[in-house]
């Protein structure tokens, strides 16, 4: 994998401009902050990512990759204010279980999920090298 970042262009934070990769793509379905059994746990923003991000870990594994493989990742929230109030958690939280961040992200305040308690959803393209 390798992040591009065009000449001239400041370095992002919390992301890469775009990411080159090669080998078998895994695709995971948006993740939202409850557990493996379809239960909430929390109402709380930042609690809720750290589940979602546990569950796009789980999925991966269960496909033979790892965050390390992850090349994109949409972040769907429904309060910009509140997801960015949280971000020092948020931030620990995908350090502690994605580590780098060196995906092409994005990330969408929409207006509710389909989850009435979902406050996060995040789909994710990984690549694992061939």
């Amino acid at each position: 994998m390798q992040t591009l970042l065009p000449p001239g262009w400041p370095r992002p934070r919390g992301y890469a401009n775009g990411v080159s990769a090669r080998g078998r793509m895994i695709f995971v379905a948006g993740m939202i902050g409850w557990d493996a059994q379809g239960v909430f746990h929390t109402d709380d923003m930042a609690e809720q990512v750290r589940q979602a991000l546990q569950n796009v870990v789980e999925v991966l594994a269960a496909g033979g990759g790892k965050p390390e493989h992850i090349v994109r990742m949409t972040w769907y929230v429904t309060n910009k204010q509140e997801y960015v109030a949280a971000y020092p958690e948020i931030g620990q939280a995908f350090r502690e279980l994605i580590g780098s961040f060196n995906a092409a992200m994005t990330a969408v305040e929409v207006n509710a999920l389909v989850e009435d308690r979902a406050k996060v959803e995040i789909e994710v393209t990984a690549v694992v090298p061939d």
